[in-house]
């Protein structure tokens, strides 16, 4: 009886082999040529159509350098994709070492991550791959399509009513609204800056807009949602402790800081200050000459370099 089962799982195996023979040795062909198809699913919405000097978006996510690499990685995140599948190609041999090191550098594709619309950046990213070439990336991304929703709901409110009436301001008044809106609206989160947790969700936009509790990532997330739906070039950047907003303004990139601006005293008081509003690299040093906590990698963000 075993032996009757046998051949008959034999046979049924060797009936879905000949079904599928030209599948089957497409794949074999792919392989050993390192010719593997890439499926390229369409973007989503909150996609930047435009490039950075550190990261810009791949052509054919066939990756032939470490650069090439950054830049799927980057693509990745910018197409607002949830998972993605490239292969090495075999001119590229040390492809898979290159892919170990990027995915291991927590630092690094946190950078990536801030040149992505907040809506695509990831909460973890997932790096697999194996012997064959075949990498995997996955995300699991920081807003549900239901935060997305709530959050784009209010920020269409606010930019309705901060304008009403105000069609003409230029540029520097826009963003100036928006950055003592969200300031005069919303607190310092002392208790997660002291302890690593809290009671409000201050380490992203939800947070800042629902709740009125922000730390410096809920801060820089909420302007970076509002920069992009006025239509403004912009990307968050950060040190090793803190994080900010770029804006391109005026044929110039301007650093923008929110929760420097709006600071809370011994006693409680809450602030409103400009002194990090569209402000130059040179003007974030302190007073003996040093950046603190706005001493970021220029090697990562270029636009900034000197």
């Amino acid at each position: 009886m075993k032996r009757v089962l046998t051949i008959g799982a034999m046979l049924i195996l060797i009936v879905v082999t000949l079904l599928n023979i030209d599948k089957i040795s497409q794949k074999i062909v792919d392989f050993l040529d390192g010719n593997n198809k890439v499926i390229i699913s369409a973007s989503n919405e909150y996609k930047k159509d435009y490039n950075f000097l550190f990261v810009e978006e791949s052509k054919d996510y066939v990756p032939y350098s470490y650069n090439d690499l950054l830049n799927i990685y980057f693509s990745f995140l910018n197409n607002g994709w949830d998972t993605f599948t490239f292969y090495c190609p075999n001119e590229y041999t040390n492809c898979l070492t290159d892919v170990k090191k990027i995915s291991e550098n927590n630092p690094l594709l946190t950078h990536i991550n801030n040149y992505a619309h907040p809506y695509n950046s990831f909460d973890s990213l997932k790096t697999v791959f194996d012997e064959s070439g075949e990498i995997t990336l996955t995300v699991e991304k920081i807003y549900s399509n239901e935060d997305i929703k709530k959050i784009n709901e209010k920020v269409d409110s606010i930019l309705n009513e901060l304008f009403k009436g105000e069609e003409d301001l230029d540029d520097v008044d826009k963003i100036m609204k928006v950055h003592d809106y969200i300031i005069n609206n919303t607190r310092y989160d002392i208790e997660r800056n002291e302890t690593g947790t809290s009671q409000y969700r201050s380490n992203n936009a939800y947070g800042t807009l629902f709740e009125g509790y922000a730390i410096c990532g809920g801060y820089a997330d909420t302007m970076a949602i509002f920069l992009t739906k006025m239509g403004f070039k912009n990307f968050k950047i950060a040190s090793t402790t803190h994080v900010w907003n770029a804006v391109f303004i005026d044929g110039k990139w301007l650093h923008l800081d929110l929760t420097w601006d709006d600071p809370v005293d011994d006693t409680g008081n809450d602030y409103l200050y400009h002194k990090y509003f569209l402000v130059s690299t040179e003007t974030l040093k302190d007073e003996d000459g040093n950046y603190a906590e706005h001493n970021f990698d220029q090697s990562i963000y270029l636009e900034f370099k000197n």
